[in-house]
């Protein structure tokens, strides 16, 4: 037997918006948009060269999900974009007004920076050792 997971669901409060800052902010690539009806679409997007998992975007819907737009982890990192560039990467994120919340740093395991996307949803940008 083989699994791997398909997708991470991201609330977002619009899909236009979402995907215009993962494309012009993180250089996403937007895999499928394809309307379900009522307003509702299936929008998959992944960075640039992967063909592993993807982010669906999930517009908000009822009040609990816009509340939770921006904190679906209580404020912990709950997204780890993996880089094989991490100064690149982070040079051209600053450029494009990318919000960092700290300086880089040197981990036993990665040279990683905490990050947050538009709604303020913290993730880590790392490029692990070896």
């Amino acid at each position: 037997m083989s699994q791997s997971l398909a997708q991470l669901s991201l609330l977002v409060n619009d899909y236009d918006e979402a995907i215009a800052w993962f494309t012009t902010r993180l250089g996403f690539t937007l895999r499928e948009d394809t309307p379900l009806g009522g307003g509702k679409r299936w929008v998959v997007m992944a960075p640039p060269g992967s063909d592993g998992t993807g982010l669906l975007l999930a517009q908000a819907a009822t009040d609990e999900q816009r509340a939770a737009v921006g904190r679906q982890a209580g404020g912990r990192v709950f997204l780890f974009l993996r880089t094989d560039d991490f100064w690149g990467d982070y040079r051209r994120m600053l450029a494009v007004g990318v919000t960092f919340r700290e300086t880089p740093r040197e981990e036993p395991y990665a040279t990683v920076a905490v990050f947050e996307d538009l709604y303020g949803n913290p993730w880590d940008l790392l490029q692990p050792k070896g």
